[in-house]
């Protein structure tokens, strides 16, 4: 993008009627306008950016010897025979036939009477819809249809008939209608137009104003496979900008954020090198490489916003737990909070064996902490003694005063809410300055979503696994061979191995898991019942007389929780039978079988998860997907991603692909924009043109930039600093 197309495209100034109410639409009556704002419609421009979901071609008519199964069509024909029927439910079918020869059934499951005396013999009809295999032929169930007279010419449409999201009290009718009047209200190219002339210059992409026009009133002839596609040119018009305005929203808070600058923390070497002593371990190269991004970015005087990312079992803790004793070291206090109290208590547990022999106390913040116990942690916290302070969402609380807080880790980012992590963050909002802050996850997330979904971050990457450790091996099995399972555990435990057996659901009578989530995922069908952790716990202690079986789940007493866990980590038990609350957070190297119960109801990063708790030893490991036939499309594509391969990456990469990135990433939670015409997986190819436009504009025109914002993200800005 030249610097010529910059000074030589002032920023529009109109405002003009997209600014202006729906109200001021005719028609447009107090308790419509209310039912269109639950669609997220308040000004005339919302209704220009609320587009098709899909069209209708009716600007030809078929004959009805040439229609396809499931392939929509208009024909123009007569009435030919009219049969109502009360069988089973009341039912009116209508027989037409054109020139062709040939015959169609209309059928009716909803009608009046007053309807079906309009079908009379004879009479000429043309009717739209999708026709699929019936008793005696095509048919077409309630089709849109219109009678014509005998000397009617019948024109054609010469567009293709937009099909929009509606809401309920508001018809397709009324809301075309309106929609038509907002167009009329479009304003000249120019006027309109934000993107610098340079953008659009050889990229075969229309002027807003043309693309808009486009979309929602295709001409006869448009591609209907490329508009069904999401690629019509017009379609990436509006993608790219909607792309753009939401890059620049997260740029711009990332901005204003390191504009109040942080306290630089640097210094503590001889403390660090005492703590890799204590870790007891080398880090691998790809630790060495982020922990020097991470050192670099709080050594400065602005805050680190920075995403780390890593696959189970890559080393992000000690990473972390680095990160901390260096600001420890500088004068500041570090929390880290995580989504579980599982969860957190295993980070307790793990600093504290790293950190405490340096001297450093670590304190402990949960919900479930007994009064006199949360006022010690409380006074620690406020007065600086507690360096580190690990715990949940109880950190975010008021009356949480920190002394100094120089460092927000936040352990599996996108499981946290928007203002939770600004709320943790502002816990060391002192005058102009913030914490320095460092997100992790060990869900990888796919390149073309980080550059969406964290354009405010620096994202670094543990890519390499430490050394030793052997990939699982991942095989699928069938709920009918469970004997021959609980046979493998007893040859396994015999030979001094230990194994988990996961289930999603606590009991039947229940059908709940705990809390835990069980990931669908997009399109897919509610799975067989599942098989609950408390009736397979009662089969195992009676099936494996030899064994210690343990039992946790996530509504037990969280030091109930914590007892097992730790018996079964120090070899106490010999099979744990769990819920998905061990998704996180624990390592037990002995244990080399990972049974997954109902796997076909968990989605992909959660299967992953699982089968990340094994393998954290020397043994072979082996991860064993029990599924409940018959599988449908999507799961068996889950299981079969799971059994061909390990790589972090590569399985995200699928998972967006079956789930899109809202419910990869947990959007309702992150603020992630729910796109109206962007999708992440298909218009990827345009994300570094994104970036490529949004560091020219933020640098040399903030003016339209600010104005594409407001155009597309309006009041949701506030949730990109997150």
């Amino acid at each position: 993008m030249g610097r010529k197309g910059h000074s030589k495209a002032p920023v529009p100034t109109w405002a003009g009627d997209g600014d202006a109410p729906l109200a001021q639409l005719p028609g447009v009556t107090a308790t419509l306008a209310e039912k269109l704002g639950k669609l997220g419609l308040q000004r005339v421009q919302d209704l220009w950016f609320h587009l098709p979901l899909r069209y209708e071609d009716r600007t030809r008519v078929s004959a009805i010897r040439g229609l396809q199964p499931g392939v929509p069509a208009q024909v123009e024909a007569r009435v030919e025979a009219v049969e109502r029927s009360f069988r089973f439910r009341p039912m009116l079918q209508v027989a037409v036939g054109d020139d062709s020869g040939a015959s169609l059934v209309l059928r009716f499951f909803h009608f009046t009477s007053a309807q079906v005396a309009q079908f009379t013999v004879g009479r000429r009809i043309r009717a739209y819809g999708t026709p699929r295999e019936g008793r005696a032929g095509l048919e077409i169930a309630h089709p849109k249809y219109q009678f014509l007279a005998d000397a009617d010419e019948a024109v054609l449409s010469d567009r293709l008939d937009p099909v929009y999201p509606t809401v309920e009290g508001v018809s397709a009718p009324a809301l075309r209608r309106l929609i038509g009047l907002a167009l009329q209200r479009l304003p000249a190219a120019d006027e309109l137009e934000l993107l610098p002339p340079a953008t659009l210059s050889g990229r075969g992409l229309p002027d807003l104003r043309d693309a808009l026009l486009s979309v929602h009133r295709p001409q006869a002839g448009a591609d209907t496979g490329l508009l069904a596609q999401g690629l019509h040119p017009a379609q990436r018009r509006l993608a790219l900008e909607e792309l753009l305005a939401y890059q620049l929203s997260l740029r711009r808070k990332r901005m204003a954020i390191r504009r109040l600058g942080a306290a630089p923390l640097a210094g503590g070497d001889a403390v660090l090198a005492r703590l890799r002593t204590q870790l007891g371990f080398a880090l691998t190269g790809a630790q060495e490489r982020v922990l020097a991004e991470i050192e670099a970015d709080m050594a400065r005087p602005e805050p680190m916003l920075r995403l780390l990312q890593g696959d189970v079992g890559a080393g992000k803790t000690a990473v972390a737990a680095l990160a901390a004793v260096r600001a420890v070291a500088a004068g500041r206090q570090v929390a880290l909070m995580a989504p579980t109290e599982l969860l957190a208590e295993q980070h307790l547990a793990t600093f504290r064996r790293w950190l405490q022999p340096l001297g450093l106390r670590v304190a402990w913040l949960a919900g479930k902490l007994a009064a006199r116990e949360r006022r010690q942690a409380l006074a620690a916290i406020a007065d600086g003694g507690a360096q580190v302070v690990v715990g949940t969402h109880a950190l975010m609380q008021e009356g949480v005063a920190f002394a100094d807080l120089g460092l927000a880790i936040v352990d599996e980012q996108h499981r946290f809410g928007v203002h939770q992590r600004l709320a943790l963050r502002d816990k060391g909002l002192s005058g102009e300055r913030v914490p320095h802050q460092l997100v992790m996850t060990a869900t990888p997330i796919p390149r073309t979503l980080a550059m969406t979904a964290y354009a405010d971050l620096d994202v670094s990457v543990i890519d390499e696994l430490p050394p030793g450790r052997t990939p699982v091996q991942t095989v699928a099995a069938s709920v009918e061979r469970r004997g021959e399972l609980i046979e493998r555990i007893r040859v396994a435990c015999a030979d001094g191995r230990q194994a988990y057996w996961v289930c999603t659901l606590i009991d039947e009578e229940s059908g709940t898991s705990g809390g835990e989530q069980a990931g669908y995922g997009r399109g897919a069908p509610v799975p067989s019942p599942a098989q609950a952790a408390t009736s397979l716990y009662e089969q195992l202690v009676g099936d494996l007389p030899g064994l210690r079986v343990g039992f946790v789940h996530g509504r037990m007493k969280s030091a109930d929780k914590q007892a097992t866990m730790r018996a079964f980590k120090d070899g106490q038990l010999d099979v744990l039978v769990a819920t998905t609350v061990i998704e996180v957070g624990v390592d037990v190297p002995r244990a080399s079988l990972m049974l997954i119960e109902n796997a076909e109801r968990l989605g992909l990063a959660q299967l992953h998860q699982l089968r990340g708790r094994v393998g954290r030893g020397a043994a072979v490991s082996t991860c064993v997907l029990i599924y409940q036939p018959p599988l449908s499309a999507l799961a068996r594509a889950r299981i079969d991603t799971l059994r061909q391969t390990t790589d972090g990456f590569a399985i995200a990469q699928k998972d967006l692909e079956l789930r899109g990135p809202g419910e990869l990433l947990g959007t309702r939670q992150t603020g992630l924009a729910q796109f109206r015409v962007a999708d992440l997986l298909r218009d990827a190819p345009l994300l570094p043109l994104v970036q490529h436009i949004a560091a020219d504009l933020l640098a040399r025109d903030p003016e339209r930039a600010q104005r594409l914002i407001a155009r597309w993200v309006g009041g949701a800005e506030r949730y990109a600093g997150a």
